[in-house]
């Protein structure tokens, strides 16, 4: 990716944020849950199946879209503001969801053996597996810039940053 990631101006940064990792995640995630349906169904009883991450993802959709929504309704346009008091709440809360996300993210690489493709495997599931690798660097990336860039630009020393 060429973009320029605007680090030294938090109001930017949300922006960045917004339209490169928000918008990306909505187009992603339903598209590589109906692949997962696809995949689970048309090899269901196959050892390899990664059975259960169409459900997974589906959840990720709903957690994923009421966290971006906290971040562009609350969070950000504060942030666009210079802050308020008392960011560090919904900061903290911004930090718990990733940390869900997180544990979402290694139910996916647990279903998935890690993305390691079955020999043979057909080309929805190799989509599938290619969108969720592109899915999760993305995630990690968008969770990166915020934990260790945005968030620690609003908090107190007296703040973990953890």
């Amino acid at each position: 990716m060429t973009d320029t990631i605007p680090l030294d101006d938090p109001a930017a940064m949300t922006r960045y944020i917004e339209t490169r990792f928000h918008a990306r995640h909505r187009e992603q995630l339903p598209a590589l849950a109906a692949l997962a349906e696809k995949v689970e169904g048309v090899h269901f009883g196959d050892e390899d199946v990664p059975e259960g991450l169409a459900s997974v993802l589906h959840r990720m959709i709903g957690d994923l879209e009421v966290h971006m929504k906290k971040e562009e309704l609350i969070l950000f346009p504060a942030m666009r503001r210079g802050g308020m008091p008392g960011i560090e709440n919904p900061i903290a809360v911004m930090r718990a969801d990733h940390d869900n996300h997180e544990t979402e993210v290694a139910e996916i690489r647990r279903l998935t053996r890690d993305l390691t493709l079955p020999a043979g495997a057909c080309r929805s599931w190799t989509a599938l597996y290619g969108g969720l690798a592109e899915f999760l660097d993305d995630l990690a990336e968008h969770i990166r810039l915020e934990n260790d860039v945005l968030f620690p630009a609003f908090e107190t020393e007296e703040q973990p940053h953890a």
